[in-house]
C-alpha cells in the first residue's frame, strides 16, 4: 500500500501542473474576451464621428501661406555673473522677442564654413 500511495502523491502535482495553467489561461481569455465587449460598449456610447459637412472650411482666399524674413534679437544689457537675468525678467516673459530685419537679402552660403562636418572652421580650405 505504501508503493501504491506513493505513486499517487507523485501524481498528483503533474496533474495541477497542467490543470492550474489551463484554468489560469482561461480565466486571462475571458478577462480579454470581457474587457473587448466593455470597448465595444463603450464606443457605441460615444459621439458619432463629424460628418464632412462639419469639417472646417479654407477661407475665400486661400491657404495661408509660408512667411519667409530675417529677423533681429532685441539687445540684452550685459551684466555681472551674480546680477544676470532670470528668465522672468527677460522681454517677452523668457521667448525673447524680434523685430524685422532692415536687410532682408538671404545670407550665401560660403564654402566651408557650413559647420555641418567638424567645427564649421576653415573646412576643407
Amino acid at each position: 500500500m505504501t508503493g501504491s500511495a506513493s505513486e499517487t502523491v507523485v501524481a498528483f502535482p503533474h496533474v495541477l501542473a497542467v490543470v492550474v495553467p489551463f484554468l489560469g489561461a482561461l480565466v486571462v481569455a475571458g478577462l480579454l474576451v470581457w474587457a473587448f465587449a466593455m470597448g465595444i460598449r463603450r464606443m457605441m456610447r460615444e459621439r458619432p464621428r463629424p460628418g464632412a459637412d462639419e469639417h472646417g472650411r479654407l477661407p475665400e482666399s486661400g491657404p495661408v501661406g509660408e512667411v519667409s524674413e530675417r529677423r533681429e534679437p532685441d539687445e540684452v544689457t550685459a551684466r555681472d555673473e551674480r546680477d544676470r537675468l532670470t528668465p522672468h525678467e527677460i522681454p517677452g516673459y523668457g521667448n525673447a522677442s524680434s523685430r524685422r530685419s532692415e536687410d532682408q537679402r538671404d545670407r550665401k552660403w560660403s564654402p566651408g564654413t557650413s559647420g555641418s562636418f567638424g567645427s564649421g572652421g576653415p573646412g576643407g580650405r
